[in-house]
């Protein structure tokens, strides 16, 4: 298993992609994942808070109350071209030489790890399948940016529109972070 991080996260023309970057390597391995998953995870990634808990928030809310952890994050298996994660969690009877390990779809746990900041690993045996070189990604991430700021605007647009007041307003805060990035 090799550290890693999450490098990026890019719309595309098959989806929204996160780019699991290991550590000291000059790939990334896309993960491909749903729109929602992709604001959770920015979201996260933000610290922004929600008036109210998401899902993520939820699930950490429930471990933090009976005094459990996440400890880190596995993206270990890629099979049938899916890949596979578990969350490892410790704290009262699960300790680090015995975890509490639970299945996880790679997009809710890094959702949770980026909100959490805990350590992110992936076998090594994926990186060098489905590694690629973090060049070829450099101008899909300029385009990405006007990409994940137009469909924002449009989610925002129907979120006004469905009265989801609460959603549009975490979509907002979103547009305004995306801004606050481009101007730096």
């Amino acid at each position: 298993m090799v550290l890693s991080e999450i490098w990026s996260i890019l719309k595309t023309s098959h989806g929204n992609a996160i780019l699991l970057k290991p550590r000291d390597a000059d790939l990334a391995v896309p993960i491909f994942i749903g729109t929602l998953e992709m604001q959770s995870i920015l979201m996260g990634k933000e610290g922004m808070s929600p008036s109210r808990p998401h899902t993520h928030d939820l699930f950490l809310n429930m471990l933090a109350h009976v005094n459990l952890s996440i400890k880190k994050v596995e993206i270990f298996e890629l099979k049938d071209d899916v890949f596979h994660a578990r969350l490892v969690i410790t704290g009262g009877e699960y300790t680090k030489e015995r975890p509490l390990i639970l299945d996880s779809r790679p997009s809710d746990a890094m959702a949770i790890a980026a909100r959490k900041k805990c350590p992110i690993y992936m076998a090594s045996s994926i990186v060098e399948q489905t590694g690629v070189p973090l060049t070829f990604f450099i101008n899909d991430l300029e385009e990405t940016a006007d990409d994940q700021y137009r469909s924002l605007r449009e989610q925002l647009e129907q979120a006004i529109a469905e009265e989801e007041y609460e959603q549009a307003a975490e979509i907002r805060d979103l547009l305004k972070m995306l801004e606050s990035d481009n101007e730096e």
